[in-house]
């Protein structure tokens, strides 16, 4: 109960110690709110826990009645009576414990419930700044950890406290209705064995500390010399004794520090040990003066009591004393939780926003500015139309800007200045529902979700029928392969796609888009990480599309390029040129030099 690693639980860190959250009355009060629809849960739970450390409790108390009217009184039918009785509270209490655990238990995993319905409601509606400037780690820990960590304090922290302070409570009063003379005598000893569990916790946390970084130590000797790649330099570079010497250093300063971990606090351990039998002697020895002094009331059952209910004490007041480490604890896990839920989006739906009209899927940027980074533009004074069934070719550079007009159609994120039109209207004044599905994207990263072809072509349309799904993958050029497969539609294809090649993805994502019927179709270097066997088929799927609806490219490729009806050349963020491909290639500017050293050779580098 005392010893074992356990120990260093009622002491922080540092870290922990410096980042300890301000507990504020709006903190408490946010946090109930969560347990305010279980309301009637909660009151059942705490009258069980009551209920249940009585019930505990009274046995203890029952014990000098057994010694003094059972046993030193010789009465079998009384000595029966009160051990029917004293065992009938044990089980009754035990009862009421699964029940209080049970309800304890629902609150718990109702309220996460909650909190993550709402943390991925929230981290949905987040933009891409967002998670482009967030680690991923971060995200996750937050999801799961953070969480998860809320039932720890409903069903540890919350309860532990009203369970201790009970006990405490119900062991107090019954020991000053036995004599409260020796109740106070009891309780001043109490206190006195905390001591020196607090100073053995301090140093087993010290080493505790120590015996991390000797971990962290190893476990990077390990992931490099151990890996593929670091074995292969260690082999060539033949430093296998000088690893060897390394990981047999830290090897030894860990098995040291085990050692002292575990004879950490032995001598603090004598010392708790004495005190926790000073307490049942004093009362031994008090109580036997009391007992024999004439017309004294006490008895040895009662004396007997007193010893019980003393020991009963001194869990939950050392549960108590580390208390305080876990509530901090838990107030800054919750902080870190209502740090993310307050972060507000930044992009939303305007209060008026309204729903996109028609189906032209024309787009219009007049003036656009943009930066990622305030002081950093990425795009200057950018303006252009795109017409009902037209298609465009934005080319240039890498870093010219390119992708980022696409991202700012769909509102993945905000100009700076200017405005960008959807269908005659401000795309800050659209829904962005209806927004995003009047436009289909292709990206240069093909994304499947692990499952079927199925699953993945019904994500852009959850309605669509076994027909509609087979005419999108033929239009794709991708049904031939799927119809090939013994599974067919129902064929897996892997955590992110990983079982088809590269053309295969890009041209089951094509379908899926294609699923979808957006007005606005978008292809964002849709066949530039392609081998040309993959491209062509690619290239054959995209020239009937872009004849068919108002299309925007960005390519690499001289065919994907010849396929638009103009071209926007972009440079350092502006539109340097524009036109088509005759118009283009002969005025000796950007888009001839692009020509000459990337689109004209089919075996160039490509580009972004």
């Amino acid at each position: 109960m005392y010893g074992g690693r356990g120990m260093s639980r009622g002491f922080m860190s540092e870290e922990e110690k410096k980042n300890s959250p301000k507990v504020t009355g709006a903190l408490i009060k946010r946090i109930f709110g969560y347990l305010s629809p279980y309301k009637k849960q909660l009151a059942l739970t705490v009258l069980c826990i009551g209920i249940s450390s009585l019930c505990s409790m009274y046995p203890s108390v029952l014990t000098g009645r057994i010694i003094d009217e059972g046993l030193i009184g010789r009465s079998i039918p009384m000595l029966v009576k009160l051990i029917l009785l004293s065992l009938g509270l044990t089980l009754g209490g035990n009862l009421i414990g699964v029940a209080e655990s049970y309800l304890n238990a629902w609150i718990a995993q109702h309220i996460t419930y909650d909190m993550r319905n709402q943390m991925f409601r929230h981290l949905e509606r987040m933009s891409q700044r967002f998670f482009l400037t967030e680690k991923q780690g971060d995200l996750i820990t937050r999801m799961t950890g953070d969480i998860s960590g809320v039932e720890s304090v409903i069903t540890g922290t919350f309860t532990g406290l009203i369970t201790n302070v009970s006990t405490l409570i119900i062991a107090i009063v019954a020991m000053f209705r036995k004599n409260a003379l020796l109740a106070l005598i009891g309780i001043a000893i109490v206190p006195l064995f905390t001591l020196p569990t607090r100073l053995a916790g301090k140093r087993r946390w010290s080493l505790t500390r120590e015996a991390q970084k000797c971990d962290d130590e190893i476990n990077g000797i390990l992931n490099e010399t151990l890996s593929v790649s670091g074995q292969l330099l260690v082999k060539l570079f033949g430093r296998e004794e000088y690893e060897y010497e390394r990981y047999k250093t830290a090897n030894g300063n860990r098995t040291r520090l085990n050692i002292k971990e575990r004879m950490a606090g032995r001598w603090f351990f004598v010392v708790l040990h004495t005190f926790t039998s000073i307490g049942p002697m004093l009362l031994y020895l008090v109580g036997g003066i009391l007992m024999m002094k004439e017309g004294a009331t006490l008895t040895v059952g009662d004396i007997t009591v007193l010893v019980a209910l003393l020991g009963r004490m001194y869990g939950p007041v050392n549960n108590l004393m580390n208390m305080q480490v876990e509530w901090i604890r838990a107030m800054a896990m919750f902080t870190r939780i209502f740090e993310y839920l307050d972060r507000k989006p930044d992009i939303e739906n305007a209060p008026d926003a309204r729903k996109t009209a028609g189906n032209s899927g024309e787009v219009r940027f007049e003036h656009v500015d943009f930066s990622y980074t305030e002081g950093r533009p990425i795009l200057r004074d950018v303006t252009f139309d795109l017409k009902k069934g037209r298609s465009i070719a934005i080319v240039g550079p890498s870093g010219a800007g390119k992708s980022t007009v696409v991202n700012l159609i769909p509102r993945l994120w905000d100009v700076d200045a200017g405005r960008v039109l959807f269908e005659g209207e401000d795309v800050r004044k659209l829904d962005l529902n209806s927004l995003r599905q009047a436009i289909g994207v292709v990206t240069q990263e093909t994304y499947l979700f692990n499952g079927t072809i199925r699953d993945n072509l019904l994500y852009a349309a959850p309605d669509a029928t076994e027909e509609e799904m087979i005419s999108a993958c033929k239009r794709a050029h991708i049904w031939e392969m799927i119809s090939a497969r013994p599974e067919g539609l129902d064929t897996l294809v892997g955590n992110r796609g990983l079982k088809l090649s590269g053309g295969e993805k890009q041209r089951i994502s094509i379908a899926r888009v294609l699923l979808k019927d957006p007005a606005l179709l978008i292809f964002d270097e849709a066949t530039s990480a392609l081998d040309s066997i993959s491209e062509s088929l690619i290239q054959e799927a995209i020239d009937p599309l872009i004849q068919e609806r108002t299309s925007i490219l960005i390519a690499h490729r001289l065919s994907t390029i010849l396929a638009a009806d103009e071209i926007l050349v972009m440079e350092e963020g502006r539109i340097a040129e524009r036109g088509t491909h005759e118009e283009l290639v002969g005025r000796g500017g950007t888009y001839t030099r692009l020509y000459e050293t990337q689109f004209r050779d089919p075996h160039a580098q490509k580009g972004e």
